[in-house]
């Protein structure tokens, strides 16, 4: 699995780091998310899928 998170795209409303801590978080400053594991582990799969479709901004992108 390779994950993208556009940051242009995202609005910050920080479902991706609900959904998936261990592969998203978002700056300081401004809520913009970031991407902390673009090859996440095989457990995290189904989170990863989670964040991409709960993002109102579909700012994550994953391919499997």
């Amino acid at each position: 699995m390779k994950v993208f998170a556009d940051q242009d795209k995202c609005v910050a409303s920080g479902q991706c780091v609900l959904a998936a801590a261990d592969v998203f978080d978002q700056r300081e400053e401004d809520g913009i998310v970031v991407l902390l594991n673009d090859n996440p582990p095989v457990g995290l799969a189904d989170d990863v899928r989670q964040a991409a479709a709960l993002c109102p901004a579909v700012a994550i992108r994953v391919e499997e």
